[in-house]
């Protein structure tokens, strides 16, 4: 039988997989001297192990690159997304107003081709059609991840009527049947602002669509951190700030907000690319941004005019919105799993 001594003699001796990885992670400086590491340091250590996040995590920054670097890359390339090239180059169409060229008019001069009847490149369009959509999905993300923290936090820790009215409120939003409730909301916030037989500008249709998506898109995060909050309000961290005569605000800012900074993290990656596919949902029926403003959605609307004459046309939009999409969903469950390593398992 052997003896505790000689067993611990023995793992010291062999020490599993396990004890190595851990003593790597805690070995700290050439010194060999043991130092804990914080969570967001243990966080970053299993993200940088995930190569499937870490690649989309480039993915999704390089996009971000290219939308804020449009205006150089025009300047680079020597094209804008305005000019109409196929009416000042005759050759660049044909009779039926359809590339001329093969492949949608791909050649040295427009890398992605042109756009039927307009001739306009089709490349500046998708970088600029980027980039407003990317402009307008980000601020509306803030602004629901901000609403719906704020609602579900105050709803989950105070509880009773107050939890009750904001829950009915809530339940009332989301019962509402959101595309067609998009469609219909969109006219009628731009003729608050302006006429309906005036030109609306540009600026004044993309906060209709930023406040219409946002007053539309809040209660999922709010049902989350209320949920959370509910759970968090009975532990023992905050029955001892109530104890110690902390104010209800101080208890949610310090002791509930900090702990649930991981669902909210990773419910805001997968909001984000939701709320760009919601832009150019609007754009696509007709009711968000219009010409000539270059967006993904209004691209989209095109392509399904042209398909079967140019299907080139919407190759270039669709596999970039879906390479976009995809890279931030995966990255939102890379980051799950780094915050959590249990709960993907």
């Amino acid at each position: 039988m052997t003896s505790p001594t000689q067993a611990a003699t023995a793992q010291a001796d062999n020490p599993g997989p396990d004890a190595e990885s851990l003593s790597k992670e805690q070995t700290a400086g050439s010194g060999g001297q043991l130092a804990g590491r914080s969570p967001g340091q243990l966080m970053w250590l299993r993200f940088k192990r995930d190569r499937v996040g870490v690649i989309s995590a480039f993915v999704v920054i390089f996009f971000f690159l290219i939308a804020a670097l449009a205006p150089v890359i025009s300047w680079l390339y020597g094209k804008d997304p305005y000019t109409l090239y196929g009416q000042e180059t005759y050759e660049l169409l044909d009779e039926f107003g359809f590339p001329a060229g093969p492949n949608g008019g791909i050649s040295s001069e427009h890398w992605f081709g042109i756009e039927p009847d307009l001739g306009r490149d089709v490349f500046m369009q998708l970088l600029y059609g980027m980039r407003t959509s990317l402009y307008t999905a980000l601020p509306v993300t803030i602004l629901m991840v901000a609403t719906g923290v704020l609602i579900g936090l105050v709803g989950g820790y105070f509880g009773g009527k107050v939890d009750y009215w904001i829950g009915r409120v809530t339940d009332f939003m989301m019962a509402l049947p959101s595309q067609l409730t998009l469609i219909a909301a969109m006219p009628v916030v731009v003729a608050v602002f302006v006429s309906p037989t005036d030109e609306t500008p540009v600026y004044v249709r993309a906060s209709a669509i930023i406040v219409v998506l946002w007053v539309l898109g809040w209660m999922g995060m709010a049902r989350l951190v209320r949920s959370q909050a509910l759970t968090l309000r009975e532990r023992e961290f905050v029955e001892a700030a109530k104890v110690s005569g902390a104010s209800p605000w101080r208890i949610i800012r310090k002791e509930l907000l900090p702990n649930l900074v991981t669902p909210i993290l990773v419910q805001a990656t997968y909001m984000l690319p939701s709320t760009i596919l919601s832009v150019a949902f609007l754009s696509y029926v007709g009711v968000g941004y219009v010409e000539p403003t270059p967006d993904w959605g209004r691209m989209f609307r095109t392509a399904a005019d042209v398909y079967q004459n140019d299907p080139t046309y919407m190759f270039f939009p669709g596999v970039t919105m879906v390479i976009f999409v995809v890279a931030f969903n995966l990255l939102g469950d890379s980051v799950r799993d780094a915050f959590d390593p249990k709960s993907g398992r």
